[in-house]
């Protein structure tokens, strides 16, 4: 088990979020399943992560909604999501006092060998759960004024870009993240000259996304690129939850423990 008493003071941490948590509170919050498989099926804080994401959606979508008066859905969406993604929200996490969210993770033997305490998955997780704790403790009032002071310069940071809203371009940024090289387009168009409709595709590493319709090129593209952003920002946080599910499974969810020379597996608690 964890020494408790190595962990760094966890005051910084409510100092950045403004707030005191309750202990039982926070303890939970920055509990990942690795920590809780290895140490006797404690409660993890998947629960507080589920309400937090929540949370969080309302909050910057009310913002979002209110700040944008003459910005379309569309618009709006791409904006909540530049806001609300796992590499943003791990950013934050980073940037919670002197030190970032990472040291004070609860995190199992896996993890801790793996690099878990900067994985971004991880960090946007366990931020996430801090909210809903927040939210738990405080209110949507209170969780509300945090989630301000932390996100508000990023909402501006997004509203500002201009050309981050234009879904090529983000495409185009994802893709050279990814290493996946240029998008290309390819289009088709149907219909008399006075009614054409142009469908698209975006062909990224050899592979088309899209046939989006629209009554401009210019609007299938965009239409294909943001359906080809979309999949590929869920693959890329599926590809990372699934090594961080992976790295826990590998820490032993029966609880494998060596006494006296012989290896005693503990069937996993099920009730």
């Amino acid at each position: 088990m964890i020494d408790k008493r190595r962990r760094p003071s966890t005051l910084p941490l409510e100092e950045a979020f403004g707030i005191p948590f309750k202990p039982e509170l926070l303890e939970r919050a920055l509990t990942h399943r690795s920590y809780a498989y290895e140490n006797g099926g404690l409660p993890t804080n998947e629960r507080l992560e589920f309400l937090g994401d929540s949370v969080l959606g309302v909050v910057i979508t009310s913002a979002l909604f209110h700040n944008h008066p003459d910005l379309p859905e569309g618009q709006l969406a791409k904006l909540r999501a530049s806001v609300v993604n796992m590499h943003a929200l791990a950013e934050v996490a980073r940037g919670l006092g002197p030190l970032g969210l990472g040291p004070h993770l609860l995190l199992g033997k896996g993890e801790e060998t793996t690099g878990g305490r900067d994985k971004a998955s991880i960090l946007a997780d366990t931020l996430e759960a801090l909210l809903g704790a927040i939210y738990l403790e405080h209110g949507l009032e209170t969780a509300g004024e945090v989630i301000h002071r932390l996100f508000d310069p990023l909402m501006a940071e997004s509203a500002g870009r201009g050309a981050a809203l234009d879904w090529k371009t983000s495409l185009q940024e994802l893709t050279a993240a990814l290493g996946l090289g240029v998008p290309d387009y390819e289009i088709e168009d149907s219909g008399p000259d006075h009614a054409k409709t142009f469908t698209a595709w975006v062909v990224v590493a050899g592979e088309r996304y899209g046939g989006s319709e629209g009554r401009s090129k210019k609007q299938a593209e965009q239409r294909a690129a943001a359906a080809a952003w979309r999949t590929l920002t869920e693959r890329a946080e599926a590809v990372e939850t699934v090594e961080d599910a992976g790295t826990a499974a590998t820490s032993g969810t029966a609880g494998t423990f060596e006494t006296a020379g012989t290896v005693e597996t503990e069937e996993p608690d099920v009730s």
